[in-house]
């Protein structure tokens, strides 16, 4: 395939070659959070730790990028959207190197409360929000879905590669004269270049994107009321998907059924490959249905799907759930990205973006120190059940206080 079907392929009609950078950093972004984000619990066990350290681990993490995340809503304004983004990037690359340096558990925390691992499978670090407006300025408001359903999929779609490549600490144990304690510390010292090749592409970000008066960065001005809302919605599904971010997953799948780390990096290969794959229709369905409508109606089976797992005696059977849950969960996630972009005006898409993005990290950060205080009592899965339930009563809030707030491409069709 030529560099210019390829381009066609990943960028819909009328889209700025500027997006592809962006798509390039998430992919690369991507596949360093799918292989950590399983080897984050594994690598802290083999250091001595259990899963109430794990799960206090994880909430530092997310607490660490809510803040930030945080911080840059209220400062994108003052800054360019690229300089905010190689920021980060370099923090990224320190922390690949910080982790592997330490052995202790409160420096460790600290490294993860400052740093940008993910214990999650999806995007929750401060590069989200600044990419996303950066985005929804390289294309109209016809393909901007399609754009960040190109988007969310290649973020899923390489996180599932990655997630496989936590395996690849076991086959370097036996191909080579090591340890696995040092194998995936090398997995680390990967994922810091990953964040300076993600610097080397974000600078080559053209400045215009930060130029356009009618593009320049505002804070939230008449959306403000709505974007709270949404804030305050968000916060409730971030907290619930908390309690099963991946790192967690993986440890309750360790625990009750004896997984090793190469298996569970097959099962959320596949995990994660059909959460991409979801994604190809999202943009479709949305398109016919609306974005909330697409939101809330593949959102409700997929959670009621993950209230089934813990109840199921074999791993056949946890997995046939897992998978099937997979195949809808994310299909909400670009048209979530689309309709916060949509209802606001242009310059306060970076606060919106951020305000919105928060929640997912804060609210988030609260559950899994709780889900590994719960499952270091029992292995039945409580974490999992309380997720779905929780979700199911965000995606009903939802439906309820937003299907009337239809963005401007949905209003036209009235």
């Amino acid at each position: 395939m030529s560099r210019a079907a390829l381009a066609a392929f990943f960028l819909p009609p009328g889209t700025m070659p500027a997006a592809g950078l962006v798509l390039w950093t998430r992919g690369l972004r991507a596949f360093g959070d799918g292989y950590v984000s399983l080897l984050l619990p594994f690598y802290l066990t083999a250091l001595g730790f259990g899963a109430l350290e794990v799960g206090i681990m994880a909430t530092a993490t997310l607490l660490g990028s809510g803040v930030m995340t945080l911080a840059v809503g209220f400062i994108a304004h003052r800054y360019r959207g690229r300089t905010l983004l190689l920021t980060a990037s370099v923090l990224m690359a320190a922390t690949g190197v910080a982790f592997v340096s330490v052995t202790d558990f409160w420096p460790l925390l600290v490294i993860a409360f400052v740093g940008t691992l993910n214990p999650s499978s999806g995007d929750v670090s401060v590069f989200l929000p600044i990419e996303q407006a950066l985005l929804s300025r390289t294309v109209g408001a016809r393909s901007r879905t399609a754009l960040f359903a190109r988007y969310s999929l290649i973020g899923a779609l390489i996180g599932a590669i990655g997630a496989q490549a936590a395996g690849v600490p076991e086959l370097a144990i036996r191909l080579f004269d090591t340890d696995l304690k040092t194998a995936m510390q090398a997995m680390f010292l990967f994922y810091g270049a990953l964040g300076s090749a993600s610097f080397l592409l974000y600078r080559r970000l053209p400045s215009h994107l930060d130029g356009d008066r009618n593009a320049r960065s505002t804070p939230l001005g008449e959306s403000r009321a709505a974007i709270f809302k949404l804030a305050a919605l968000f916060s409730l599904d971030a907290f619930a998907g908390g309690l099963a971010v991946q790192s967690l997953l993986a440890l309750w799948l360790f625990d009750r059924f004896q997984l090793s780390m190469t298996a569970a990096a097959t099962i959320f290969f596949w995990v994660g490959l059909l959460g991409a794959l979801s994604q190809l229709a999202s943009a479709r369905v949305a398109a016919r249905f609306g974005l909330i409508n697409t939101m809330v109606f593949t959102h409700l089976p997929a959670n009621a799907f993950l209230i089934l797992v813990p109840f199921m005696p074999t791993l056949p059977l946890a997995l046939t759930f897992l998978f099937l849950r997979s195949a809808l969960s994310q299909m909400d996630v670009p048209a979530r990205t689309s309709y916060v972009m949509a209802v606001v005006s242009p310059g306060e898409r970076s606060a919106a973006a951020s305000i919105t993005a928060v929640p997912r990290s804060l609210a988030a950060a609260v559950s899994p120190a709780l889900a590994g205080y719960l499952l270091g009592l029992s292995s039945f899965g409580w974490p999992l059940l309380v997720c779905g339930a929780l979700k199911i009563v965000y995606d009903l809030a939802l439906l309820k206080m937003f299907s009337h707030l239809k963005p401007p491409e949905e209003a036209l069709k009235r």
